[in-house]
């Protein structure tokens, strides 16, 4: 479902109003209605005829280089869904409550009389702090904002409104919008506030890809249910749920036709990482178990096309797949498995349920359109992306997954959210960034306005390294007592992954006990007007922020900001 723009309002620009409000929906027809939260459009063709679904919200599909201008409106209750949860981080349980180390102190995360607020970060997006959608920016629906609300045309909107612009300046790919309400992300994209966001270019169009029906967006999540069909969020008492929801339905299916099949794969879970293969039924039909694919894009965009019969995707990644039905027969099933992977990578044995099969694709249809007149993969020339290779010069800069004990509170550089930017990048320049992680998991990091290439990764002594990362902490942080982090390396730099090579991104697994390298090019923010709104573009100091996008762990203050200062003349990226 596809949200539908008004031209009319900024010249040159696509302005959409999108409401928060609950609704009823029915994730299996074995389940009754739950109550969920959704986005919900408003037609300017039938004011009366909104358009949205009560869970996630509609599509947007933008051009790029033609900005788009949004109102969000909040008119969800001022009770949460999952109240108990609120009232859980307000009273201070050590597992839900941010605490961090010493010589910090614990803030609350929202207000006493607020139990439910949101902001909208459109993810992936080249975006002006003013509408980047970051916690502080939230906003309730009795009006009552956070220190860091911004809106643009304040004269426009009411206290539970604010407008944003989008630049639109990214390649072509597949963005996507969700809830960042401060302390309680986790618990609002769980009640479905999450939605997808294209780029298109008529580049793009010219590849020879599958395109309408045969291009599929497919927002993999995952869920529990209490008996009554609706939400149950257990996320308190173990890692992950135990039911597989794709775009809002559980264990559904697809009819296919024996063609190539365009699959735009969002990992939309709160937790849970997904190794997904496509096994066939029955098995004889190919030489091997599985159905192979060709990858030919990630986060944000196109890539050189790599053959494939599995990944790992971590939560807020995009995968970007062509998958050939044609040579099964009628009547095939293709079974989209998730196996060997724990809620979290590489997890530990018995914590949270196991999921195994995802969704169905059944080859039932026959082929219409006089065959399939898509390029094969083999046969695809795709944008590619220029490789970045740091120089001597570039500026490195280090973040510590950082977490004293099993279940408290995770910080970067042990320093809390809300402390001030402590990071500060010349604009135009280029930095690695190191992202240290001694913990026995992977964290899916995401860094707001860049894209960037993942460099390499390197093992470390990840108990010697905490050892000493915790006496300095707790020894008074002394900047020459600091744990020097090439004193822990167990090994070489082991190059990215095959599905990160030549790809541009804006999630990276930080695996455990491994230093992560990214490497971001010519950081600058968007300066320029937006729909030729008055202070709609970039100013500096621009503050961004970065985090773990395990949304729990987000709201338990894995997440620091970052902020660009002025450095030669301004420009756009393009």
């Amino acid at each position: 479902m596809t949200a539908v723009p008004d031209p009319s309002v900024y010249p040159g620009a696509d302005y959409y109003e999108y409401t928060m409000r609950p609704g009823k929906w029915r994730f299996h027809r074995d389940l009754g209605p739950a109550t969920v939260w959704g986005y919900w459009a408003k037609n300017p063709h039938h004011a009366h005829r909104p358009i949205g679904m009560g869970y996630l919200g509609p599509t947007f599909s933008a051009t790029r280089d033609r900005p788009t201008v949004v109102k969000y409106r909040n008119k969800l209750p001022t009770t949460h869904l999952f109240q108990s949860v609120i009232e859980e981080i307000r009273g201070g349980n050590p597992q839900l409550t941010p605490t961090p180390p010493p010589p910090y102190h614990a803030h609350p995360p929202f207000p006493k009389n607020v139990n439910v607020w949101n902001v909208v970060h459109q993810h992936g997006g080249f975006t002006p702090p003013q509408s980047d959608g970051m916690p502080h920016q939230s906003f309730s629906p009795d009006g009552i904002h956070a220190d860091g609300y911004t809106t643009l045309e304040p004269s426009r909107v009411k206290r539970n409104e604010a407008i944003y612009g989008y630049t639109n300046h990214e390649r072509a790919a597949m963005l996507w919008y969700h809830d960042h309400g401060m302390g309680m992300t986790s618990l609002n994209v769980y009640a479905g506030l999450a939605g997808l966001y294209f780029i298109r270019d008529r580049a793009e169009e010219r590849l020879g890809l599958p395109r309408g029906e045969f291009e599929v967006p497919l927002i993999l999540q995952d869920r529990t249910f209490h008996r009554d069909g609706s939400l149950a969020y257990t996320m308190t008492l173990q890692e992950g749920e135990d039911t597989p929801v794709v775009n809002g339905k559980a264990y559904p299916f697809l009819a296919v036709e024996p063609r190539r099949y365009r699959l735009r794969i969002l990992n939309g879970s709160n937790e849970r990482f997904w190794r997904l293969r496509f096994d066939v039924t029955p098995r004889e039909v190919l030489p091997q178990p599985q159905l192979p694919f060709w990858l030919i894009g990630t986060d944000c965009g196109l890539r050189d096309p790599l053959p494939m019969l599995n990944f790992l995707i971590s939560p807020a990644e995009r995968y970007d797949l062509l998958i050939d039905f044609s040579q099964l027969p009628m009547g095939t099933k293709v079974t989209m498995t998730n196996y060997n992977a724990p809620v979290h990578f590489p997890g530990i044995p018995g914590e949270g349920p196991e999921i195994s099969e995802v969704m169905q694709f059944q080859v039932t249809k026959r082929l219409s359109g006089g065959g399939d007149k898509t390029t094969p993969p083999d046969k695809l020339t795709l944008p590619t992306v220029a490789s970045v290779e740091p120089t001597p010069r570039t500026r490195r800069r280090q973040w510590v997954i950082y977490q004293h004990e099993l279940f408290a509170t995770m910080t970067l550089n042990a320093v809390p959210f809300m402390e001030p930017s402590q990071d500060f990048v010349k604009a135009g320049s280029t930095e690695v960034w190191e992202y240290v992680n001694p913990n026995h998991d992977a964290h899916p990091m995401h860094v707001h306005l860049v894209n960037f290439q993942v460099l390499n990764r390197q093992p470390i002594d990840a108990a010697g390294y905490q050892a000493q990362y915790d006496k300095w902490v707790f020894g008074g942080r002394k900047p020459e007592d600091l744990p020097v982090l090439a004193n822990y390396f167990t090994g070489p730099p082991i190059p990215p992954d095959p599905d990160e090579v030549a790809s541009s991104k804006d999630v990276v697994k930080a695996y455990s006990e491994m230093v992560t390298r990214i490497i971001i090019p010519d950081i600058y923010p968007p300066t320029g007007d937006i729909a030729s709104i008055p202070g709609s573009g970039a100013e500096f100091p621009a503050t961004y922020i970065h985090h773990c996008h395990i949304l729990e762990h987000e709201d338990d203050d894995l997440m620091r900001p970052w902020t660009i200062v002025k450095d030669g003349p301004g420009r756009d990226r393009q």
